[in-house]
């Protein structure tokens, strides 16, 4: 007989929770149009659109700009995909900073952390009504993996040749043959052993165990995935390890992994909060609850407590942020966010979430 959480995720569409896409896929997939890729080099100018999102980066969101912020902005563009104002951020998470969109919609965009650990890079993200979805850990890894991938699909699209412009800073990430020389099988076993660790290429690693029978490589990937050091901050390996676990029956530790998940952002789900919170068999009341934790009372209540203001406004700001990903009620929720990173003397990030064009 199967558990609720079991028999729940049967009835439902479950595509928001699967790998997302099938087979060995690349991040070229969301290409408009074929696009003529013009040469470029360390010297050249920085476009003023592309100096744009440098100076934002720099001014509004107060953090140092990925030095090859210009080359992703680049690469994005010739790739078919429209460049868009940074500060034109209505309707999304108030720490992403927006870079191009697509012709599907899909927006491209960087995660300015409100606390992230000295030295911790910007990842690169594709936002949505809910939240982000993890890309790459840093534009580096992004622009590498597009680079491959592109040398990779070359010989069947000769004029996709992302490449033809890499004689610069994207020249020292990858070079043309790179893979091929290397001998190693596939692209996604390329990319883990030499660029890094991607959400994708796990979840469909992990998958593709699942599909041969092998359940235990299955859980023992999905189990990697969630590992603290390898995506600190979200909890889409946690809502993918639940996913696994309920397909292969283990309803209880898929109930704890669902719960896991919602102790971190609910905008890094990675789906909708509703899929997770039924594995989770968490009901509205939840919800309540945290709606009572920002609330004066809540606050006196954690003040007695003894638990210093700073983090208080610190968890309001989360829990402001977690409320809004449910419904994507992002404006609505923008001022007061701003409120709490005062209150815990975070001046700059307050800046930066209240701004929109």
């Amino acid at each position: 007989m199967l558990c609720r959480a079991s028999r729940a995720a049967y009835r439902r569409r479950p595509p928001p929770l699967l790998p997302r896409g099938g087979g060995e896929t690349s991040v070229l997939r969301r290409r408009c149009s074929s696009v003529s890729s013009p040469a470029s080099d360390d010297a050249a100018p920085i476009p003023a659109a592309y100096a744009d999102h440098m100076g934002f980066v720099r001014d509004v969101a107060a953090i140092r700009p990925p030095k090859l912020l210009p080359d992703l902005l680049q690469i994005l563009e010739e790739r078919g995909e429209s460049i868009i104002s940074p500060g034109n951020r209505k309707g999304m998470v108030p720490l992403a900073i927006p870079l191009a969109k697509s012709c599907s919609g899909a927006i491209t965009a960087l995660l300015r952390w409100p606390t992230a650990p000295s030295g911790m890079e910007m990842p690169v993200v594709e936002v949505d009504k809910h939240g982000v979805y993890l890309l790459a850990k840093t534009v580096d890894q992004f622009i590498h993996r597009v680079l491959l991938e592109d040398d990779d699909l070359g010989s069947q699209d000769a004029s996709s040749k992302l490449l033809n412009a890499s004689a610069g800073a994207r020249g020292r990430l990858y070079k043309e043959g790179d893979y091929t020389k290397s001998k190693i099988s596939s692209r996604d076993i390329y990319l883990l052993k030499k660029v890094g660790l991607f959400p994708d290429i796990l979840e469909r690693k992990a998958m593709n165990h699942f599909e041969k029978g092998d359940h235990v490589s299955a859980l023992v990937t999905a189990e990697f995935y969630t590992k603290k050091e390898n995506f600190p901050g979200f909890a889409r390996p946690f809502v993918f390890n639940a996913v696994l676990l309920l397909k292969v029956g283990r309803c209880l530790e898929a109930k704890d992994a669902a719960r896991g998940a919602l102790k971190l952002p609910w905008w890094s789900l990675g789906c909708k909060y509703e899929d997770v919170a039924e594995i989770a068999e968490w009901e509205d009341e939840q919800i309540e609850r945290i709606k009572e934790k920002i609330t004066e009372r809540g606050r006196e209540e954690d003040l007695m407590k003894g638990k210093p203001p700073v983090q208080i406004a610190l968890d309001e700001a989360a829990f402001l942020m977690d409320l809004a990903s449910v419904k994507g009620t992002w404006d609505d929720s923008v001022d007061r966010i701003g409120k709490c990173y005062e209150e815990a003397g975070l001046h700059d990030i307050a800046q930066f979430v209240r701004y929109q064009e």
